[in-house]
């Protein structure tokens, strides 16, 4: 019976060892993760402290590109209309060139229209 008792006692501190095992392994995967997350809060604390900064630089730069680009909008609009006043000019002087042409042709006839009779006398 004693025999037993020891055995069953036996059992229950193998049993009680490998869950203190089991509880020291959890501490340690604890701590790690703990570790991590300390270091993880650091860093994006950094980045977030620096947010505001940020954030107003690039606002400010966003103003900056919209003045540019409205200043560039402007020269765009006045090459338009250089372009289009170009074209203009282009089938105006095109138009002007071919009336002018017809002005000042003369009339030919044909050479099967001429009457013979017209070359003998």
């Amino acid at each position: 019976m004693v025999t037993v008792v020891v055995i069953i006692n036996t059992l229950i501190s193998l049993l009680l060892f490998y869950v203190a095992w089991q509880i020291w392994q959890i501490k340690g995967r604890i701590a790690w993760i703990t570790d991590r997350l300390t270091a993880y809060q650091q860093c994006s604390q950094n980045l977030l402290s620096q947010a505001p900064q940020n954030l107003d630089i690039s606002q400010q730069n966003i103003r900056n590109l919209r003045l540019g680009n409205q200043s560039l909008q402007l020269q765009l609009q006045q090459v338009r209309q250089i372009v289009s006043l170009l074209l203009l000019g282009q089938r105006l002087s095109k138009r002007y060139i071919r009336q002018s042409h017809s002005f000042g042709r003369t009339k030919t006839v044909p050479k099967t229209r001429i009457n013979n009779s017209n070359l003998s006398r």
